[in-house]
């Protein structure tokens, strides 16, 4: 096994792992699936993820995303398909021979060893030289170095999760997996943490593969996104692109929330679809659509959506009359509001705070507006509400 997968309480068994540097390139998942009995938890997934690039698998509990960490990890064997790093194929490579090292949110810090020893284990154990110039390297690059004497029980969560990240990368291995390394954390240092993971991936320019379900996690931190559903990737692109231009409701729904409207297109103008919401006539831009006739789904984000209780302005915007605020939560950055429509629907619109305006009351009539430029488009065929979180879901 991985350092990082050490129990603390055991003996260590003498480590043999091969050293990233001999062992570089990108990370290639070719034709992947796992199955486990009749239960498929990986389904035939192609994935090159390239060397030096912060890459995070992203979804739900049981989408996948921990099995193919865990395939690359050596900790799986792929039913069929091939795990490849450069011209290297580790299919069959045992765990502790892999250039992989594990951050798990558990962290599995030795507790007898101060910090400095912990990061120098790996080390020690593969009997390499200047252990003390690398260790202390990387724990100046961790922010580490005042605390070098502390014991594991000395430190707060986030400081125990440098240790543990710091522990992997002095070792330089070919890739670094995060499984949810910042799961134990509150919220606040966790955000303070995705910043750091990516300032540090940036400076030691390893590949970094981190499994999350936390879509604001993954976004911060990731330059590529793939999104697991049912052990696929449904979509994979930078985090600007699958948020603004999803091509899955189940992705629109999960990366962040959407707003889905029935519509029947119309008729084209240019590069634009016209469509029939409801009665009203709306537009989009032909190419955030994925169909172009017949019946689509009109998705729009609620920050993109714009509360009007007076005249609508001018500008090229389109406008749907006859909604009323259901419920309004002031959360300090922005407004909440539920809109009913006059076709039952509740539409929800994020309010930016920017002056002192009064919140608007549950029962205020309101025009919505929004750019059609904002707008994109899905088949009506799939389910509006795939990849909508349930309270149990968010929870775990």
């Amino acid at each position: 096994m991985s350092l990082d997968s050490l129990d603390p309480t055991q003996p260590a068994p003498v480590q043999e792992s091969t050293n990233g540097d001999e062992v570089s390139g990108d990370l290639v998942l070719t034709r992947v699936t796992k199955e486990f009995g009749t239960f498929k938890a990986v389904d035939d997934i192609d994935l090159t993820i390239p060397q030096g690039s912060f890459f995070a698998l992203l979804g739900p509990s049981g989408c996948g995303k921990t099995t193919t960490l865990r395939m690359v990890a050596g900790l799986e064997h792929p039913t069929v398909g091939r795990i490849s790093i450069g011209s290297t194929d580790i299919t069959g490579t045992k765990p502790y021979k892999r250039p992989v090292n594990t951050v798990f949110q558990s962290y599995a810090l030795f507790p007898h060893m101060d910090v400095y020893e912990n990061v120098a284990f790996g080390l020690r154990r593969r009997r390499k030289k200047d252990v003390k110039k690398q260790v202390d390297e990387v724990l100046e690059l961790t922010e580490l170095t005042a605390l070098s004497r502390r014991k594991p029980a000395q430190l707060s969560g986030g400081q125990q999760q440098r240790v543990a990240l710091a522990r992997a990368i002095v070792n330089r291995p070919g890739v670094l997996l995060l499984d949810e390394p910042l799961g134990a954390l509150d919220l606040k240092l966790r955000r303070q943490m995705q910043v750091e993971l990516k300032r540090i991936q940036t400076e030691v320019g390893l590949t970094f593969v981190h499994v999350t379900h936390d879509q604001e996690e993954a976004m911060t931190m990731a330059d590529t996104i793939a999104v697991m559903n049912a052990g696929r990737i449904e979509q994979m692109g930078a985090p600007v692109e699958l948020y603004e231009a999803p091509r899955t409701t189940f992705v629109a729904n999960f990366l962040g929330q959407s707003n889905m409207v029935d519509c029947t297109i119309t008729s084209t103008a240019g590069d634009r679809l016209i469509a029939d919401m409801h009665g009203t006539s709306v537009a989009m831009l032909t190419a955030r659509s994925t169909v172009t006739s017949g019946k689509l789904l009109l998705g729009i984000r609620p920050e993109k959506l714009h509360v009007i209780t007076d005249e609508v302005p001018a500008g090229d915007l389109d406008v749907v009359k006859g909604g009323v605020i259901t419920d309004s939560s002031f959360i300090g950055v922005s407004t909440q509001y539920l809109v009913r429509m006059p076709w039952g629907q509740e539409l929800m619109v994020f309010h930016q705070n920017r002056d002192t305006a009064r919140v608007l009351a549950p029962g205020t009539p309101v025009t919505l507006a929004w750019s059609p430029e904002h707008a994109f488009g899905l088949s009506a065929e799939q389910d509006a509400h795939a990849g909508v979180e349930t309270v149990d879901e968010a929870a775990s």
